[in-house]
C-alpha cells in the first residue's frame, strides 16, 4: 500500500481519483478493503456495460458478495440498514439481464465513498486466491 490514511477530500470525484491513484492496482486485487471496493464496483460495471455479462462467473459473484458483506454489515452506514443497497446488489446478480444503469453503480460508488470517509485508516485486504480478476 502506498498510503496508510485516506485524506479528507471534499467531493466524491476527488476521493475517487485519489483512491484510483493510490489504492487500486493496474491489475489484480487491491491491498486495502477501500481500494478493493472501488475496483470491484468498476469491474462489475465494466462487465455489464461493455460485455453484457458474457464473462460472468464465480469471480464476479464473489465481487458482489464482497460489496454486500462490506457495505451492508454496518447499520450506521445507511439510514435504511442497507436495504436499498442490497436491492442494488441483487440487481447486479441478475447476470442474464445485465445492469447497464449507471444510477445503480453510482449509488454503490457513493456508498463506497461514505465507507471510505468513515474508515480513513486503510483496512488490509487479503484477496480470495481462487479469484484471478
Amino acid at each position: 500500500m502506498t498510503a496508510e490514511l485516506i485524506p479528507e477530500l471534499d467531493t466524491d470525484e476527488a476521493l475517487g481519483r485519489w483512491i484510483w491513484a493510490h489504492l487500486v492496482p493496474s491489475n489484480g486485487p487491491a491491498d486495502s478493503v477501500q481500494g478493493e471496493l472501488l475496483r470491484a464496483n468498476e469491474k462489475l460495471r465494466d462487465e455489464a456495460q461493455r460485455n453484457g455479462n458474457i464473462n460472468w462467473d464465480d469471480d464476479f459473484e464473489r465481487l458482489v458478495d464482497f460489496l454486500e458483506m462490506t457495505l451492508c454489515k454496518s447499520k450506521r452506514l445507511f439510514r435504511d440498514p442497507g436495504k436499498s443497497m442490497r436491492q442494488d446488489l441483487e440487481r447486479l446478480r441478475l447476470f442474464d439481464d445485465p445492469c447497464t444503469d449507471d444510477d445503480v453503480f453510482d449509488r454503490i460508488e457513493h456508498a463506497i465513498f461514505v465507507f471510505c470517509r468513515r474508515h480513513r485508516q486503510l483496512i488490509p485486504y487479503a484477496p480470495d486466491h481462487r479469484s484471478q480478476r
